[in-house]
C-alpha cells in the first residue's frame, strides 16, 4: 500500500475539529468525501493527491470515508459521492459533487491558494518599507516575471524604479502597458512622477556633455565623462551603452578605467538585473 504524503490525512471524529479549525487557519483544507464502492471517487482521488503533492505547504487533502464517518457526513449534509469541500478559517468556501476534471479543480484552487509570487511580493514590500530598495528590486522583478506581468505588480515595480531614480526601466514598463491598463489612476500618477524624475536626471552637465559629444563623436574623453554623469543619476542603461561604445573603439581606454567603470555599473545593478545581463553579454562578445 502506498504511504500517504505528509499533507494527505484520513479524517475521523477524533481529528475532525483539528482539521476544520486549526489546519484550515494556516492552509486550504480540501475535504474529500468518498466510499470504497464509489467508482467516481476512485477516479477522483488520484487527481486530488496529485494536486496536493504540488502544494505541500499550502494545501491539506483530508479524506473522509463516508461509510465509516457518518456523523461527519451528516454534519456537512453530503448527499452524493464524491463530494469535495474547500475549507478556510473553519468555514466551507467552495464545494463540488462528482468527479470534475483536473483543469476545473485547478481553476477552483487558484481562487484560494497563494500565488507563487505572493511570498516574493510580501518580502519585497517589507524591504521597501524598511528603505531597502536594492533588496526589494530583484524580488519584485521576479514576481513581475512569474505573474506574467500582472498589472498591480507592474505598477509596484515601476513605482520602485521611480523611487530609485531609474527612469529608463520605469518608462519601459509603463510603455508596455495596454490601453486598458493606462486608464488606471496608478498609471497617470506614475507617469507624472516619472516625468519629474526624468527632468531631474537631465542635468546641465549631461546636456553640455551630450552637445559636445554630438559635435565630436570620436572624443572618448567626453564620452567617458558623459557615462560617469549618466551613472551618477542612475541612468544605467545609457551609461553602459556609452561605455560599450568607448570599449569598441579602445578596449584599454584610460588603462582599463572604462572597463572597470563598466563592471562597477554592472555590479551596482545587482544579480539578475536584465540590463546587467544584456550588457554583460555585449562585453563578453566584445572582449572574446
Amino acid at each position: 500500500m502506498t504511504q500517504q504524503a505528509a499533507n494527505v490525512i484520513t479524517v475521523t471524529e477524533q481529528n475532525f475539529q483539528q482539521v476544520m479549525v486549526e489546519e484550515s487557519r494556516t492552509r486550504l483544507v480540501v475535504m474529500d468525501f468518498w466510499a470504497d464502492w464509489c467508482a467516481p471517487c476512485k477516479a477522483l482521488m488520484p487527481v486530488l493527491e496529485k494536486l496536493a503533492a504540488e502544494y505541500p505547504d499550502q494545501l491539506l487533502l483530508a479524506k473522509v470515508n463516508a461509510d465509516e464517518q457518518q456523523n461527519i457526513v451528516a454534519q456537512f449534509g453530503v448527499r452524493s459521492l464524491p463530494t469535495v469541500a474547500f475549507i478556510q478559517n473553519g468555514q466551507p468556501v467552495d464545494a463540488f459533487m462528482g468527479a470534475e476534471p483536473e483543469s476545473a479543480i485547478r481553476e477552483r484552487l487558484e481562487k484560494y491558494l497563494p500565488k507563487p509570487w505572493d511570498a516574493l511580493m510580501q518580502e519585497a514590500i517589507a524591504l521597501k518599507a524598511d528603505g531597502d530598495l536594492e533588496g526589494a528590486l530583484p524580488l519584485m522583478r521576479e514576481a513581475y516575471k512569474l505573474s506574467h506581468e500582472d498589472t498591480q505588480i507592474a505598477f509596484m515595480l515601476a513605482d520602485l524604479y521611480i523611487s530609485m531614480n531609474r527612469a529608463t526601466e520605469a518608462e519601459a514598463i509603463l510603455d508596455n502597458m495596454t490601453m486598458t491598463q493606462q486608464t488606471e489612476p496608478e498609471y497617470k500618477e506614475l507617469r507624472s512622477r516619472l516625468q519629474l524624475v526624468s527632468q531631474a536626471a537631465e542635468t546641465p552637465e549631461i546636456q553640455e556633455l551630450q552637445a559636445k559629444l554630438e559635435s565630436d563623436p570620436d572624443n572618448l574623453e567626453t564620452a567617458f565623462e558623459l557615462a560617469l554623469q549618466y551613472s551618477q543619476v542612475n541612468r544605467y542603461e545609457e551609461a553602459l551603452e556609452t561605455l560599450v561604445g568607448i570599449l569598441r573603439k579602445d578596449r584599454n581606454f584610460r588603462d582599463g578605467e572604462a572597463k572597470k567603470t563598466f563592471l562597477d555599473v554592472i555590479n551596482s545593478l545587482g544579480k539578475g538585473d536584465p540590463i546587467a545581463a544584456r550588457f554583460q553579454r555585449q562585453l563578453f562578445t566584445l572582449l572574446y
